[in-house]
């Protein structure tokens, strides 16, 4: 009788030192949820089959003209028109129901890839034609940004928003490797207007998955809701400058994303400090690729992070981190110790992300989730473009490791003064975390 019980309390003991393992992992628990479900699902194909077009429009533009400074415009009016709608999307979250909006943004991203497919398929040339789809895949995918962003607090509870978070982010950064890499191996093969079918294709199977989702109606009475545009998006900036938390938390994200993005400096780097080719070369696939390795290190562990309650504290302490890895990486004259810079630095902008939006979204009242959600896309997508400029001009006056390496140190003093003006952002934990 004495071997049956070992033989089961080591099971029993090996069953719970499995799942004390797997907590460590990736935090899988809002996918137990149906709704959070249907939304990552739907972000996962969007990600990896709807992103052909990143890697295609350039490509067709660049055929087209043989001019990157064209290819730059298209990236400049992207941005623009994301920005814009990032804004307007987010109050129009707050004013419809979100699973409706969802449906129809994503059907007008179906249709500017349809349009981008005919266009390859008819062999029009024409770049006025390429730039006006353009603009429409930037103003629907800054709405389904900032809606999506608002959908997630009404499904998931506030304590599991940075798992959620923490799972979208992963998913973002897969796609983002893998689309591109799939779309370059299949360009030469089955030919850009393919490409954009499948993006188009893609999209069908993220809408019938939003379809599934229940309705989320908007929280304030119809009357309010009949409000005109303006006055609701200055609804939304009053609430978040009110909120000196929520100014902290952008100041943090903003200090980290200006300061301290310095990659439009790596090719100068990598050629110049690191012994690369010109125009390209190892060196330069190094430091491209060690950010998203740490990004991934990070996330296939965020069980680590995300069962926390000192979720302020992490936050803050992973900018610093980061400014730290961009300092290194602009002192060290060894490429393998930037590249580990880069790689912890990946994992500390991983759980800066995760946190931030988890803080941000918690702290918000639901009627105004779109347009704060909004404003954070603004910070997350314009920042770097700021950060590049200014490292730019800094790398062109100074050389590249001074304005690496003073980029990284304003990003710590930069948090810093933030915490020490709005001391509770340090002190946040998951106890503060209310639905409102």
């Amino acid at each position: 009788m004495g071997a049956p019980t070992t033989a089961g309390t080591g099971s029993v003991s090996e069953g719970a030192e499995g799942r004390k393992r797997g907590a460590y992992l990736v935090d899988r628990r809002p996918l137990a949820i149906p709704a959070y479900r249907r939304l990552w699902v739907a972000s996962l194909v969007a990600a990896v089959g709807g992103s052909f077009g990143v890697l295609a429009v350039p490509t067709q533009l660049f055929t087209l003209t043989g001019s990157s400074a064209t290819v730059g415009v298209s990236a400049a009016v992207s941005l623009v028109a994301l920005v814009v709608s990032a804004l307007w999307g987010g109050a129009l979250a707050d004013a419809t129901d979100r699973r409706r909006l969802l449906l129809v943004t994503h059907g007008c991203l179906a249709l500017t890839y349809a349009g981008l497919w005919a266009q390859a398929a008819l062999d029009l040339l024409s770049v006025p034609v390429l730039m006006a789809l353009v603009a429409c895949q930037g103003l629907s995918y800054g709405t389904v940004m900032a809606t999506m962003g608002a959908a997630v607090p009404r499904v998931v509870p506030a304590e599991l928003l940075a798992a959620a978070n923490g799972l979208s982010a992963l998913v973002r950064y897969a796609g983002s490797i893998v689309g591109p890499l799939l779309a370059g191996a299949l360009i030469p093969v089955v030919g850009l207007d393919t490409l954009y079918l499948l993006d188009t294709l893609a999209l069908l199977l993220v809408i019938w998955s939003v379809f599934r989702l229940p309705r989320l109606p908007p929280v304030p009475a119809p009357a309010q809701t009949r409000r005109p545009m303006v006055p609701r998006l200055l609804d939304g900036f009053r609430y978040l400058f009110s909120r000196p938390l929520l100014v902290a938390l952008i100041g943090v994200d903003l200090a980290a994303m200006v300061f301290g993005s310095p990659w439009v400096l790596y090719p100068e780097l990598a050629e110049r400090e690191f012994g690369g080719a010109t125009g390209g070369g190892f060196e330069l696939g190094v430091l491209y690729a060690s950010y998203p390795a740490g990004v991934f290190a990070v996330g296939m562990v965020s069980g680590v992070f995300t069962r926390a309650r000192r979720h302020g504290a992490l936050l803050v302490s992973a900018a610093a981190v980061w400014g730290l890895t961009v300092v290194l990486l602009g002192l060290t004259p060894h490429l393998w110790l930037a590249a580990a810079a880069l790689v912890v630095g990946g994992g500390a902008n991983f759980v800066l992300s995760m946190f931030r939006r988890a803080i941000s979204q918690a702290h918000t009242d639901d009627r105004l989730r779109g347009r704060i959600e909004g404003s954070m896309i603004v910070v997350t997508v314009g920042g770097p473009q700021i950060g590049n400029v200014l490292h730019g001009v800094a790398g062109a006056a100074w050389g590249t490791r001074v304005a690496i390496s003073v980029g990284g140190a304003l990003t710590i003093l930069a948090v810093a003064g933030i915490i020490r003006a709005v001391p509770h952002l340090w002190r946040y934990d998951a106890s503060q975390q209310t639905r409102t």
